[in-house]
């Protein structure tokens, strides 16, 4: 079987594309400006997602596509940038599939497109996508692309990932990394709950749908545990070795302090340390059900939470990560 990987060197694109590789597939993966270790094992094609001619070349022959490539939620990336990526480049990269001939097509959504799920109650595919920011409005617009070529017969599957986590991830590296070096204080009291998903079980779930999804279906792949972020933020302090502080930050403040520093760091065109979309993962509440990927595709993510939070902080400490 013949893979290619757009965002092939992101955190969910490099356990992918070893996967993959691991299980005998000839994979290609593409790449914008990135570097990825090992890229000898792979079939290496450079260009962006809106270069039609470049993408129609490299995916000839492809049996399966998987669509990862998206601007993600930094602050320093424009509204117009977003839409370019996540939707016009979308819609490239499709259109250079079906002229290619490409037979199946994996794209990755977001749990961001539904917003901030009501009741806080784990939600199904069929939820009323409400997206709050310019990524998570982007990835809905990259979804309904994907379902309309579906539609017009080209056989694609969407995920929805849960809140993915594991060794090798630098994003939720920073919280972990906050919380080990006693950082971190908790906005809120926590309450908002979210469906995190080890690494491993993502990818598991993912070759699952390639092989049992439905064309023109969506399906949510998460873990099977509904935490609250309080849950969460004490996991990951229990398996740094740290106590959680009692002591909670009211949201109001916390708020204005995120803008205020958001357009200072903007100045010097830097990523500022608190945002209010990194603020999101603590308010928003994402929790995701699975039953759907449960019953038609049989998916059991296996890693608990506890166990999967104690492997990734393990990676992390022999890589020289957290001290």
């Amino acid at each position: 079987m013949k893979a290619f990987v757009t965002g092939a060197s992101g955190f969910i694109g490099t356990h992918l594309v070893e996967n993959l590789h691991q299980n005998n597939w000839q994979v290609s993966i593409f790449l914008h400006r990135q570097r990825m270790s090992e890229e000898n094992k792979y079939g290496i094609f450079r260009g962006n997602v809106l270069d039609l001619e470049c993408l129609r070349e490299a995916l000839q022959g492809t049996d399966v596509l998987f669509h990862l490539a998206a601007a993600l939620g930094s602050s320093l990336i424009g509204e117009k940038e977003f839409f370019r990526i996540n939707v016009e480049g979308t819609d490239t990269v499709l259109r250079a599939a079906r002229e290619a001939g490409v037979k199946r097509i994996i794209h990755f959504s977001s749990a961001g497109v539904l917003g901030s799920i009501k009741e806080n109650k784990p939600a199904g595919e069929d939820s009323i996508p409400a997206p709050i920011s310019v990524y998570d409005k982007t990835k809905l617009e990259g979804e309904r692309i994907a379902l309309r070529y579906a539609q017009e017969g080209m056989d694609i599957v969407v995920v929805r990932p849960g809140w993915v986590y594991g060794p090798g991830d630098r994003r939720t590296f920073k919280l972990i990394n906050a919380i080990a070096k006693k950082r971190f204080l908790l906005v809120t009291k926590g309450t908002a709950r979210q469906t995190p998903v080890f690494i491993e079980d993502l990818i598991n779930g993912v070759l699952i749908c390639v092989s049992e999804g439905q064309r023109g279906e969506i399906y949510h792949l998460a873990g099977s545990e509904v935490l609250t972020i309080k849950d969460i933020v004490s996991v990951i302090g229990d398996a740094a070795g740290v106590k959680i502080p009692s002591l909670t930050l009211p949201l109001s403040p916390v708020k204005l302090a995120a803008v205020s520093l958001e357009k200072v760091f903007a100045l010097f065109k830097r990523e500022a340390p608190l945002t209010e979309g990194k603020l999101s993962f603590f308010i928003h509440p994402k929790p995701l059900s699975i039953k759907k990927a449960k019953r038609e595709l049989k998916y059991k993510p296996s890693t608990k939470f506890k166990k999967g939070m104690e492997e990734t902080i393990s990676w992390y400490k022999r890589r020289g990560w957290l001290k």
